[in-house]
């Protein structure tokens, strides 16, 4: 599978990350979701604090622990689960920070963490503080590399002016472009790489592409819109190929991109996604007639 630089780090990630929220808490399982990953030439593993309290981190580690040092590990920081579980709380502190990476280290299993990403993140942070946790992680070798999880315009700004991210990941596929013009070319420019989530837009951009059509519509589709628009994206662009190819490779084709992270609940899933990745690249025509069907869209907040 290719690699592409991930910002200005020295880090060479694959075409397709593994976004581990959806492999479960049953360990065969979701050893077997990873093992199937490594087998198709996956190098890049996703995971937070987050996800199912802290176990996702622990089921990651114990199956990437033979294969540590050729593989890229990213997790999450800033959100704290409430003492009972029932929700949680966000906490960008300095001092939260440094306490969480050496919990993540230790589920992990590992002594250090490839890319540590901040978990979302507002403008009424103590942006500096939480910047100066990460450099100082840096340097202190917890860490290699840092970046942020945000889709949130004014919140990307700063981060691109203040700190030294190497990636930003982001919600963008087919159906939700606001990327591509509100962070994309800020980030190019900066040398700043972007990792996708989201491409199959909870399975619109599937081969069951309708039948994951609802009332409530998807962003600024509505139902019939969106009735209107996937056949018609289906009918020119997926008469010999699926349309999960068509998909992943939109996210490729845009030269911000360094990898898309896909989740996975089933070693078939895997093998689908790597396989999509894998195949041919959309021509320069079929990237503009996506764009001529579909809508650019805008953050309407957080400007």
């Amino acid at each position: 599978m290719k690699k592409r630089k991930l910002g200005n780090s020295d880090l060479w990630v694959t075409e397709l990350g593994l976004g581990c929220m959806s492999i479960g808490t049953e360990e065969k399982a979701a050893r077997e979701i990873i093992e199937t990953a490594l087998d198709e030439g996956i190098n890049y593993f996703d995971t937070a604090d987050l996800y199912d309290f802290g176990a996702n981190e622990k089921i990651v580690g114990a199956a990437l622990k033979g294969v540590r040092e050729n593989v890229i590990l990213a997790t999450k920081v800033g959100n704290r689960w409430n003492p009972d579980k029932t929700g949680w709380s966000w906490d960008p502190s300095k001092s939260h920070i440094k306490e969480a990476v050496k919990q993540s280290l230790k589920r992990l299993g590992t002594d250090y963490i490839d890319l540590y990403q901040l978990h979302g993140g507002t403008v009424e942070d103590n942006i500096d503080e939480t910047i100066e946790a990460f450099e100082e992680l840096k340097s202190e070798g917890y860490i290699r590399f840092y970046g942020i999880s945000s889709i949130r315009p004014n919140v990307i700004r700063e981060y691109v002016k203040k700190a030294h991210v190497v990636s930003v990941m982001m919600q963008y596929s087919i159906l939700d472009r606001r990327p591509e013009e509100e962070a994309f070319p800020l980030l190019n420019e900066n040398g700043i790489s972007v990792v996708t989530r989201g491409p199959l837009a909870k399975g619109l951009l599937s081969d069951k592409m309708l039948e994951k059509v609802s009332q409530k519509g998807y962003q600024d589709y509505s139902e019939k819109e969106l009735l209107d628009v996937l056949p018609l994206l289906r009918d020119k662009l997926a008469s010999d190929r699926s349309f999960t190819e068509i998909a992943l490779q939109y996210n490729l084709a845009h030269p911000a991109v360094a990898s898309v992270i896909a989740g996975a609940s089933s070693p078939k899933q895997v093998r689908l996604n790597a396989q999509s990745i894998k195949s041919q690249p959309l021509t320069e025509q079929e990237v503009t007639f996506i764009k001529e069907i579909t809508k650019a869209g805008i953050y309407k907040e957080h400007r």
